[in-house]
């Protein structure tokens, strides 16, 4: 895949929920020829704030590689409670892998990226695919949710209350936007409880300074991932803190990081398989 000229369309609706439009921004190349992997790029900022605009640097990077990149905004725990925002997300991968025609994308090959809150709403997305409690009502009922391999910054994977200590957790609070919950809303909101052998493959790339996400987080969910049988890979940057990925240069070094991944796992497979549909009897 080369850089090509990309055409962008913002404010695209994807879906209803919480009574309104939900809306994405498409970053297409111009010169696709056949249909092209799709990244669903899901912002940060704490489950209550943050914007799609912000994952427009990364959207362009990706798109100029080929991907046809969708930023989606999903609703806040400001305005609606957990688990508005997954319903979105999955609301959103429904709508790509309906409109996947028109789009230009290859329907087999949806990936996900997130980054924090994003990172959680990914990971929680890949592992739940199909679970009718977490689809909602914004669109597409009955197509598939699943996901090709995802790739995430600083994830939040498991929740804890109160003064739990637990490793690798963030305080369910955050998430919920209040105080209170339960150990079963927290352990159902974990990601970390939906991982098997099945769970798409999967980059986790962390800051060792971070202050807001741990980095045990991700050392966490990589040894579940691991000890399962999944496909996961794990990137622990010395000294970088949380938030990192959006930043200068960095912007273009992990992005460039993600697309080796996605090229390792997702395009070679598909590759592999042509080769074999196509290869001599």
């Amino acid at each position: 895949m080369s850089k090509s000229e990309i055409h962008v369309e913002l404010n695209r609706a994807f879906a209803s929920g919480g009574g309104r439009d939900l809306k994405c921004d498409i970053y297409t190349p111009g010169d696709l020829d056949q249909p092209a992997p799709a990244v669903l790029i899901i912002h940060g900022g704490g489950w209550r704030s943050g914007s799609k605009d912000w994952m427009a640097g990364s959207a362009l990077h990706l798109a100029g590689k080929g991907y046809v990149c969708i930023a989606n905004e999903y609703r806040l725990n400001t305005e609606s409670t957990w688990p508005a925002q997954i319903e979105d997300v999955k609301a959103a991968i429904r709508w790509i892998r309906a409109h996947a025609d028109s789009l230009g994308v290859n329907p087999d090959m949806i990936c996900l990226q997130g980054h924090s809150a994003g990172a959680h709403l990914s990971l929680h997305a890949a592992g739940t695919a199909n679970q009718e409690r977490f689809s909602g009502v914004g669109g597409h009922p009955g197509v598939d949710e699943s996901v090709a391999a995802t790739a995430v910054f600083y994830a939040p994977v498991r929740f804890s209350l109160g003064q739990e200590e637990l490793s690798g957790a963030t305080p369910l609070r955050a998430l919920l936007g209040h105080d209170g919950g339960s150990g079963e809303e927290a352990r159902k909101a974990s990601p970390i409880e939906y991982v098997s052998a099945q769970f798409p493959p999967t980059l986790l790339l962390h800051g060792t300074a971070d202050k807001v996400v741990r980095p045990s987080a991700s050392m966490r969910m990589y040894e579940a991932l691991s000890t399962a049988g999944a496909e996961v890979e794990l990137h622990m940057l010395s000294h970088l803190p949380h938030g990192f990925a959006r930043r200068g240069r960095y912007l273009a070094v992990y992005q460039d990081e993600i697309d080796f991944f996605l090229q390792r796992t997702v395009l070679a497979r598909d590759r592999s398989a042509r080769e074999l549909q196509h290869s001599p009897r």
